[in-house]
């Protein structure tokens, strides 16, 4: 279950299923912070055309809510693949304080505490891990096309490969995104998801007559289970329908900003 926090009239959202002493984990809202519209207020993103410095004090916002380090955030690179990046110590402030020097991470995971993995969203999904066995943490980006290709399990099969976790082990929380509501689309994305799937694709697709209506929070549920992760959480937030909470690009198309899920292992409960 999912539940809203506010602090200093920053309003950010948590899952039952993360709750630990071991790490702090969040997904935000547009409300609490300090820039002006299109981007009012929270807006996690400067590639939209807010200023860096409006980007980089919500984002000090953002992490004195959750009690984490601002300055060792570590920012994906979303390009709607299913690149996973193991992140280290060398990677902290990467993308809000320096620059990146990769070009494709629309999933991160680490096992190095202090570390806040950021991915961002306005419909897409957003997806936080952690296994509390081994001490590691991962953060993923699905859009369809993420989703179709399974960075959900790939995730979770980095996080074994890299760190000897066990899926098991994992609990997942799916933040708010897009419902299938609000996602309708031509026959490409259930074409996708019928090619990586299979019949199994069916059961989260309606045909309204003109258009396919897609459950993506629940396909990516779907790959968490096939990957061997029973602990889920999923948000029932539709970032369409939640204008007043979330920006959404079906909604506003570019005139917006972004929200953000952030994940890190606490330093202070090695």
């Amino acid at each position: 279950m999912f539940h809203t926090h506010t602090q200093n009239d920053l309003l950010f959202l948590t899952s039952d299923l993360l709750d630990s002493p071991a790490i702090s984990h969040g997904f935000s809202t547009r409300l609490g912070g300090v820039s002006p519209a299109p981007w009012d207020s929270l807006n996690l993103d400067d590639r939209r055309g807010d200023d860096l410095a409006n980007v980089q004090e919500n984002f000090r916002r953002l992490c004195a809510a959750l009690h984490t380090d601002a300055q060792r955030v570590v920012l994906s690179r979303q390009v709607h693949r299913d690149d996973v990046r193991l992140v280290t110590a060398a990677d902290a402030g990467k993308g809000l304080w320096i620059p990146q020097d990769y070009d494709s991470a629309d999933a991160l995971v680490t096992d190095v505490p202090g570390l806040s993995l950021i991915v961002f969203s306005a419909d897409c999904n957003v997806l936080l891990l952690h296994d509390p066995v081994r001490r590691v943490v991962g953060a993923a980006h699905a859009g369809w096309r993420g989703t179709a290709a399974g960075i959900a399990a790939k995730t979770v099969q980095t996080m074994c490969a890299a760190y000897g976790c066990r899926p098991a082990d994992i609990r997942a929380a799916v933040g708010p995104a897009i419902g299938q509501c609000c996602f309708e689309t031509d026959g490409d994305v259930p074409d996708a998801l019928h090619a990586a799937l299979g019949p199994a694709a069916d059961s989260y697709m309606t045909w309204n007559g003109q258009k396919w209506h897609i459950d993506l929070k629940a396909v990516n549920a779907l790959w968490l289970r096939r990957a061997g992760v029973a602990h889920i959480d999923v948000c029932s937030h539709c970032t369409a329908c939640r204008p007043d909470l979330y920006w959404s690009h079906r909604r506003m198309a570019l005139r917006r900003g972004e929200q953000a899920a952030l994940i890190s292992l606490r330093e202070d409960t090695l």
